[in-house]
């Protein structure tokens, strides 16, 4: 008995770690796609990344310390400054998911096909939606690097 409810128990917790560590990865992909997708001027697998919700934001702050918000309708529907080219790096992942909500905070190093580099610290919120993840808000925060 003390057998099956160790395995038990030993199960479900393999079980919740699969499960966590699968949206982990689907999670760090869509992220990925959706830098990609920005610069590379790709509108219809850009607004694929994401799911506007009445209580979706953009909230965004420079690195000369003005901020303000963007409509969220701007991720599906992007202004001219998308697909300008370059690519960019996410690191430091830290990911925190609650069944079907998930927030993300990472750091981005973007490169222009200039080769100029800005920096920046972001927050997005998101969401399962059949079985996929989607993005529903954001907050990118933009830093010199010293």
């Amino acid at each position: 008995m003390k057998w099956t409810i160790s395995f038990c128990l030993l199960f479900i917790w393999a079980c919740s770690y699969s499960q966590n560590n699968d949206d982990t990865v689907a999670i760090k992909k869509l992220l990925e796609k959706e830098s990609a997708t920005y610069r590379s001027g790709d509108v219809k697998a850009h607004a694929d990344c994401w799911k506007i919700r009445p209580y979706s934001v953009i909230l965004i702050s420079t690195a000369d310390g003005h901020a303000f918000s963007l409509p969220a309708e701007s991720m599906v529907h992007p202004s001219e400054n998308m697909g300008k080219g370059g690519f960019a790096v996410n690191a430091n992942y830290k990911i925190s998911i609650h069944g079907d909500n998930a927030w993300v905070c990472h750091d981005e190093e973007s490169t222009s096909k200039d080769g100029v580099k800005t920096f920046s610290y972001e927050m997005k919120m998101l969401e399962k939606i059949n079985g996929e993840w989607k993005l529903v808000a954001a907050s990118m925060h933009f830093y010199k690097k010293p």
